[in-house]
């Protein structure tokens, strides 16, 4: 391969991938739809290689060493906690060439991750799509102005932002030392949504109602758009409104009919009060005592 200055991507690379999981395929498909040539793959599991036969057809399925031999970007799209040790092994086994691009899509790190291949001339880039994948040819269509959350040393920043360009998305920098917390970040406000949302969908069952997303979707929607329009002002409820006595009655139910969910209500609620009594909507009084109900010292007042 004729090496390439760090700051232009030719507009035809050999992609390979290692790792034919849920976000690895579609990512590979979305650059071969850019015009990419997706020249060989690693697959573990048989659901990744049947995945990997949907997504990226004729493409062969070789040795991790073998994808890195033809490859001009080597996506490393395996599981965070597995990404430091391959790239020390890739390294240390001599598998990485000078000019080659490695690029991960891990939302927990940066670039720095890639250190070890870096030192033997690998070009690093962090590529991570804010988006949860199905693993399936939907995610290609999804892929459309998604936002990815992009690393990488200053030379290399163009080189990351144009393939997440091409590969249908909207770069968001990010900078090396906040990549963690970034990801910490996405994953409190997506994750544990689902949660939430999960044990809301309990309580409802609970309470008899046969159809629970369909009678909380509208509510949900709404508040998810008022908060990324307006912030903490967007705050209703009983616990912006200092309304203790239904915080306390709404505990006594929940302890009742599903006591593992009090402690998630307890949580919310405590940080809600404390950023409502922040911002003005609920005066020192009666944060006091609704802070005396979620620690359990007025419950049946």
């Amino acid at each position: 391969m004729t090496e390439q200055p760090a700051h232009d991507v030719p507009p035809r690379l050999r992609v390979g991938v290692v790792g034919t999981g849920r976000a690895g395929a579609v990512l590979g498909a979305a650059l071969a739809r850019a015009g990419h040539h997706v020249v060989a793959a690693y697959a573990v599991s048989e659901v990744s290689r049947l995945r990997a036969e949907a997504l990226l057809p004729g493409v062969p399925l070789v040795t991790v060493p073998e994808v890195l031999a033809d490859a001009d970007l080597v996506l490393l799209t395996v599981p965070d906690d597995v990404l430091p040790g391959l790239v020390q092994g890739l390294a240390d086994t001599g598998a990485v060439r000078a000019g080659q691009f490695l690029a991960h899509a891990s939302g927990r790190f940066g670039y720095s991750v890639l250190d070890p291949a870096t030192a033997r001339g690998a070009l690093p880039l962090a590529l991570h799509p804010v988006m949860t994948f199905t693993g399936t040819s939907v995610d290609l269509q999804r892929l459309t102005g998604v936002p990815f959350g992009v690393t990488a040393p200053d030379p290399l920043r163009p080189a990351a932002e144009a393939l997440v360009v091409e590969m249908g998305g909207d770069p968001v920098w990010v900078a090396e030392g906040h990549r963690v917390l970034y990801h910490a970040a996405l994953a409190h406000g997506s994750n544990h949504l689902i949660t939430l949302e999960a044990q809301v969908l309990d309580l409802l069952r609970a309470a008899g109602v046969e159809q629970p997303a369909r009678l909380v979707a509208p509510l949900l929607s709404a508040a998810l758009d008022n908060v990324l329009r307006y912030g903490d002002t967007a705050l209703t409820g009983p616990v912006a409104r200092g309304d203790a006595g239904t915080v306390a009655a709404h505990l006594a139910e929940i302890s009742e009919v599903a006591p593992e969910t009090r402690a998630t209500y307890v949580a919310l609620a405590r940080a809600t009060a404390d950023r409502a009594l922040a911002n003005g909507m609920l005066r020192p009084d009666a944060a006091e005592r609704l802070l005396d109900v979620l620690a359990g010292r007025e419950e049946d007042r």
